[in-house]
């Protein structure tokens, strides 16, 4: 049995769903420390004039070392508006927007108090719309040591790190993308980009070869 850790993460890269797709059971880490500017509270998503980091801000705790599972979701700066809104502008004219708008716009209504919270159920609502049914359970503990068939990745999928040094077994397979006539082909963005551009041709995509 292949067994992946991974980090909790706002609208994950497609990097993170491969890892949900091809590994047999995947723990969630609820334990580690938070971590500014990672994958726990960003996405990245293509707009008309390349990458863009959508970031949901967070209540500052009162320890510097508060675990993942205790960090609550800000209200600071409109963000819930302000991420649709640029969602649907870089979405609008993907051939797939339209069909999935009405799952995801719910989640920039409804107030989330933890974060974990909030990224385990959109990430629970895109293995349905991609139709993946990953194992998936929470840490009890935050662990150190790994045996052979356990693989860490809560820190190598990374939005500050380059998947092709930190994860070689991950090489990204193009697809259409709206902007792409504009900007190329922009590699491992948020899963919603593979999504609305390729609807449920999405898991052809992910099923991909992946290793070089």
């Amino acid at each position: 049995m292949r067994i992946a850790y991974l980090s909790s993460a706002y609208l994950a890269p497609v990097e993170y769903y491969i890892k949900l797709l091809e590994y047999d059971k995947i723990y969630i880490e609820q334990h580690d420390h938070y971590i500014k500017q990672t994958y726990r509270n960003r996405c990245t998503i293509a707009g008309p004039d390349g990458e863009l980091a959508l970031s949901i801000p967070t209540v500052k705790p009162d320890t510097l070392k508060c675990p993942m599972k205790d960090i609550r979701i800000s209200d600071h700066g409109n963000w819930r508006h302000l991420h649709w809104n640029a969602i649907e502008s870089a979405y609008n004219n993907t051939p797939f927007f339209e069909y999935y708008k009405d799952d995801f716009r719910p989640f920039y209504e409804k107030k989330y108090e933890f974060l974990i919270d909030f990224n385990e159920e959109i990430c629970r609502l895109v293995c349905q719309l991609i139709d993946i049914q990953p194992n998936i359970e929470r840490t009890s503990a935050y662990k150190m040591e790994f045996s052979a068939e356990e693989t860490d990745f809560r820190e190598s999928i990374h939005p500050k790190k380059d998947f092709r040094t930190t994860d070689p077994e991950f090489s990204p397979q193009p697809y259409y993308q709206v902007f792409e006539s504009k900007l190329g082909f922009l590699p491992n963005l948020s899963i919603i980009d593979l999504l609305f551009n390729m609807g449920p041709e999405s898991l052809l995509v992910l099923k991909k070869p992946t290793r070089l």
